[in-house]
């Protein structure tokens, strides 16, 4: 469902986002900067309102700044000079950041208390991290894998939106969203390793 939303509503804010793309490029802004700034704030949003037991707040100044990853994509494809080798690995790498943060920063909320849920998070940690070095993995071996029931844009708004709900004081929101999201990422890791194991031995 996260999958058929997303597909349906990224066109549409690409549309809606276009023009504010284009006045930061006449600024001097480049999609790399864009990049690095919001990775930055939400690193730093993280690290801050998460151990701080500032929830919502920081599910809300995250997703803020998870914004520059439809910014700096929409620029480099208008100036057609941040589509570089550079610009797709720094912002591959900066998403491996900023998502880890998220979960090492509820984490150490979480362990303050020894909360029975910090074994799920860093499942699901783990397994996301899992997630994208198969495929990384598969395509340095010029295999096709990115498929997969929970890729990054599905799992970085289950998270969000599990830890928020927290925040607002939803009974079951964190826990359930950590436990669907360490299944789901588990599943997409065997997925991949399943397409991996067709396309090699096809």
């Amino acid at each position: 469902m996260v999958l058929m939303i997303s597909n349906v509503l990224k066109p549409v804010v690409t549309r809606v986002i276009t023009p504010t793309a284009n006045a930061m490029l006449k600024m001097g802004l480049t999609p790399n900067s864009v990049t690095l700034v919001g990775a930055i704030g939400a690193v730093v949003s993280a690290l801050y309102f998460y151990p701080t037991g500032h929830f919502f707040a920081g599910s809300m100044f995250i997703s803020f700044f998870a914004l520059s990853d439809l910014f700096d994509g929409t620029m480099a494809r208008i100036s057609h000079k941040g589509g570089s080798v550079w610009g797709s690995f720094l912002d591959s790498t900066v998403d491996r950041i900023t998502d880890s943060t998220v979960f090492i920063g509820l984490l150490l909320s979480l362990n303050k208390s020894s909360d029975s849920l910090v074994p799920v998070v860093l499942i699901a940690l783990v397994a996301g991290i899992l997630v994208s070095y198969v495929r990384a993995k598969a395509e340095s071996l010029d295999i096709e894998c990115s498929g997969g029931i929970a890729e990054r844009t599905e799992r970085i708004v289950i998270a969000l939106c599990a830890i928020g709900f927290h925040g607002l004081g939803i009974p079951f929101a964190l826990a359930g969203g950590m436990w669907i999201l360490a299944v789901i990422s588990v599943f997409t890791v065997v997925q991949r390793m399943w397409i991996v194991r067709k396309a090699v031995l096809a």
